[in-house]
């Protein structure tokens, strides 16, 4: 009967806990992505410089189109003047006002330079696509933190599960140990002792409360809400244990945003030369205008003059030699664009070696999920049949505190085997480039 009233004690604190948990907001790992990718302050900077190198790719900052602009100048003057003819007449005039006004439009094209006004269009083009690669890698990065800060999360919580478990049982273990001190059949050292290890039991609690409220912290952080907002996540914790290395491999070859990023690198460097190297043909330009002037002198030949008119032209011209500045520039090019090569390979090698290497671990973790299931099952068995005996008196307190510290240490080594099984699955994701929601 005791035991009984002792077990509908411990079912009551549950009854309470639990309302005030279903109370707060459910956060699915969905909902907490979508308001990442609302919100993030990283990924809203790489939209913005994705949508400036949108916006550069235009025929006019590309140089293929011409420039019209309108101009006046006004001019002033008031002077002394003295003027002698060759006849010896002269001529002398005080505060001689003299003014001209010109206004006009004028046009300017360059139709030919070397073909670099084509190779800056397509390297814009490129440019474009490197700030959508950037964007890319802003998104799938953010994603893979608010997933592992996500899961750390249903980690902490399965781990204050297992706690509040084990805070039941020393409970039970206290009230079973009072109650053989008071019918005479355990020393006030065995109550002593079950009071300590429940004490202890509640300090595990307090502190794995403060990281799991410092994990939420973290992930409301990550999500750019208010730092206080309170929820709860799902408490299980899938892994997909059917990862490929080859297939993982083929897709980051094609999908990987800082591989693409490379390999964008390579043909703006490789459209650099090409506009270097345009620098060894002529640049013509045309250029036409309408003009308007009017000019008023007090002394002279001509008092007041006024043209109107279109004028038109073009202009040649073509570097003979300019120091050898041409042949290093295009040197340093070609050598830029070697760079982007080697970068390539480099990305390549990292990519191939950090693929390996995380799914080598993946494979680990594998095997410790499947292992620590087992260890788990085995010592909640184990603390069953101690708690009978302990109930009964045929085993130390010793013995079952062992029992009690071996299953809660089993559990949480299996919740831990878990989150590292995803954290690798997350990272598998991130480097093939498939990380999405």
């Amino acid at each position: 009967m005791k035991h009984t009233k002792i077990l509908l004690y411990s079912f009551i604190l549950l009854l309470f806990f639990i309302p005030k948990v279903e109370a707060q907001e459910v956060l699915t790992l969905e909902n907490a992505l979508k308001i990442a990718l609302e919100n993030n302050y990283e990924i809203k900077i790489a939209s913005n410089n994705s949508l400036i190198q949108k916006t550069n790719v235009s025929l006019g900052n590309a140089g293929m189109l011409p420039t019209l602009s309108a101009n006046v100048v006004d001019n002033n003057s008031i002077q002394n003047s003295s003027q002698t003819r060759q006849d010896g007449t002269k001529n002398e005039l005080d505060n001689a006002k003299n003014n001209s006004l010109t206004y006009g439009v004028g046009l300017d094209w360059t139709i030919f330079d070397g073909m670099r006004m084509f190779a800056r269009r397509d390297q814009l083009k490129e440019l474009q696509k490197l700030g959508e690669a950037q964007l890319k890698l802003a998104i799938i990065t953010r994603i893979s933190d608010v997933n592992a800060a996500y899961y750390d999360l249903v980690q902490q919580q399965q781990q204050l599960a297992a706690l509040d478990t084990t805070i039941v049982i020393s409970n039970q273990r206290l009230q079973l140990a009072q109650n053989r001190f008071t019918i005479g059949k355990a020393s006030k050292l065995e109550v002593l002792n079950a009071q300590v290890d429940l004490n202890t039991d509640q300090v595990a609690l307090l502190r794995q409360k403060e990281l799991y409220a410092n994990g939420k912290i973290a992930l409301n952080q990550l999500l750019a809400r208010d730092v206080t907002t309170n929820f709860t996540v799902i408490d299980k914790l899938d892994v997909d244990k059917l990862l490929q290395l080859a297939e993982l491999k083929a897709l980051a070859e094609k999908q990987n945003p800082q591989l693409e990023a490379q390999i964008i690198n390579k043909r703006v460097a490789e459209l650099e030369l090409k506009q270097v190297k345009a620098g060894r043909y002529p640049t013509i330009r045309v250029n036409s205008a309408y003009n308007f002037s009017e000019s008023q002198s007090s002394l002279g030949f001509v008092a007041q003059a006024q043209s109107r008119g279109f004028n038109y032209g073009f202009t040649a011209s073509v570097n003979i030699f300019d120091g050898f500045n041409q042949r290093r520039n295009e040197k340093v090019a070609s050598l830029l664009v070697e760079n982007a090569k080697l970068n390539i390979d480099q990305q390549n090698l990292i990519l191939n070696s950090q693929l390996a290497t995380t799914y080598q671990t993946y494979l680990t973790n594998l095997e410790l999920i499947t292992l620590e299931e087992n260890n788990e099952a085995i010592a909640k068995q184990n603390l069953n049949i101690t708690l009978d005996k302990f109930r009964i008196g045929t085993i130390t307190t010793l013995e079952f505190r062992t029992a009690q510290l071996n299953y809660v240490n089993a559990k949480v080594r299996y919740n831990n085997a878990q989150f590292q099984g995803k954290l690798s699955e997350i990272a598998l994701r991130e480097l093939a480039g498939n990380l999405v929601f």
